[in-house]
């Protein structure tokens, strides 16, 4: 028979060595399941990383886009711009084009029409009553080297000749009076001249003895009697406001009729 105390030191000995191999299991348990734990929860952190990373990697390349969206907009409607511009340009270089054509024509046709112009104004000035002789030549001989000029561009000689034409029309409509010198009965005199626009031409000697006027169907001077010296040198003051303008009763040529 086996000894009741033995069965007992058996038993005993028996619970001890389970109670320690499962306290020891449920350590190693434990332990294992706070490993996994502590894993998943560095996955998690790594996952949510990641996920952080591509959200701004996302919004980054959102922002690029829209960036790059917006730009090339910008280029289409500045390229469109841009074929309308030269759209109006190919339109302007045509019509410069067209003109220029007709800037060559019209040059071609000017220069004769110049000429004649001046060929006019020199005939005028010719037959017209011989005041300011000296100046009025002076600018038709400027004129004439102007036009053989290959250094003034065109408007520069019109504009140049149309201003000639303008002085000689504002004779007609001015009074004026001037010193200058005058032959008389073969000997040079400085006498004043006096000018009424176109209507009258004439002459007063500096010491008042003689008076005359300019004969345009004659084309000569011609002396005037006495009674006309008064009117000239009134005349004389008027032109040079010395005194206010009156009636003068002076000779002035007939009208010519209209042919």
């Amino acid at each position: 028979m086996t000894c009741p105390w033995r069965s007992l030191l058996r038993q005993f000995l028996t619970a001890l060595f389970l109670g320690g191999f499962s306290a020891t299991c449920f350590a190693t348990h434990t332990e294992s399941a706070a490993l996994s734990q502590q894993q998943l929860l560095n996955k998690a952190r790594q996952s949510q990383n990641t996920v952080e990373k591509l959200d701004d990697q996302t919004q980054s390349m959102l922002s690029e886009f829209r960036a790059a969206s917006l730009e090339l907009e910008n280029l289409k409607i500045y390229h469109d711009q841009l074929e309308k511009i030269v759209a109006s340009q190919e339109q302007e270089k045509a019509e410069l084009a067209r003109q220029m054509q007709e800037i060559d024509v019209t040059q071609r046709n000017i220069m004769p029409l110049m000429l004649r112009m001046l060929k006019v104004l020199d005939e005028f000035v010719e037959l017209d009553a011989p005041f300011l002789e000296n100046e009025r030549r002076m600018r038709i001989s400027e004129l004439h080297q102007l036009l053989d000029r290959s250094d003034v561009d065109l408007a520069e000689k019109y504009h140049r000749l149309i201003e000639a034409y303008m002085v000689e029309t504002d004779y007609g409509r001015t009074i004026e009076a001037y010193k200058g010198d005058l032959d008389l009965d073969g000997k040079k005199r400085t006498v004043e001249f006096l000018r009424f626009g176109r209507l009258g031409f004439y002459y007063l000697t500096l010491d008042n003895s003689q008076a005359g006027y300019w004969d345009r169907d004659k084309k000569d001077w011609q002396v005037l009697p006495d009674a006309y010296r008064g009117a000239i040198s009134q005349g004389l003051k008027i032109a040079q406001k010395q005194a206010a303008p009156d009636l003068l009763k002076l000779p002035v040529a007939a009208p010519e009729a209209l042919q």
